[in-house]
């Protein structure tokens, strides 16, 4: 029982660790932009915890990625529009990044941890930028198709995909990609650690 008990605190620990660094990352992040939005360096610690602790771990980090994406001002601009809509989005796309990143890791992680890491990492922003995209659909696009009239684009459509999320999201998932080694390392030392500990 005691050793169960201490496999728990751990979990709780870690989880409330890589809490502390998606909040600390999420505020940094929001000094770094590509084009209208700062970009999401929290999407590897949501891998890592997703991979190590599980699905609903992923899900809570993503959900405090929403929760610092909304107190740090970043949907600002959304907020002003259609504030119950900004909240619903910014907080599902976070908090299903997280969920998605968890499952691709667990279905995968028989075949190939590898595998498993890379694709785990790869779910997270493209999960993230697909509720966003779908959010921006649901709740701003007489407000988006303003913009992109104003900007010169043909559609909405264009100006969402090219305007408001093309080189964040490149960035996003390029990042991802090249850390995925660190993300697999992170994973291999955590499961060795809980090995070694238990």
């Amino acid at each position: 029982m005691s050793k169960t008990k201490s496999f728990d605190t751990r979990q709780m620990v870690l989880l409330a660790l890589l809490t502390a660094i998606v909040v600390v990352l999420q505020f940094l992040g929001a000094f770094i932009r590509f084009g209208p939005f700062s970009i999401s360096l929290v999407l590897m610690p949501i891998a890592v915890g997703a991979a190590l602790i599980g699905v609903w771990a992923g899900a809570w980090l993503g959900l405090a990625f929403g929760v610092v994406v909304l107190l740090s001002g970043d949907a600002a601009v959304f907020l002003a529009i259609d504030p119950f809509g900004t909240v619903i989005v910014v907080l599902l796309k976070g908090a299903l990044a997280g969920l998605a990143a968890g499952a691709v890791y667990k279905t995968l992680e028989k075949t190939n941890k590898t595998t498993a890491a890379v694709s785990a990492a790869a779910a997270c922003p493209i999960v993230n930028t697909g509720i966003f995209i779908l959010g921006t659909y649901v709740f701003f696009l007489p407000t988006i198709t303003e913009w992109a009239a104003a900007a010169g684009f043909a559609s909405a459509t264009a100006f969402i995909f090219i305007g408001m999320i093309g080189l964040n999201f490149i960035v996003e998932l390029i990042l991802n990609f090249v850390l995925s080694p660190v993300i697999i390392r992170l994973i291999q030392f955590g499961r060795d650690r809980a090995a070694n500990a238990g």
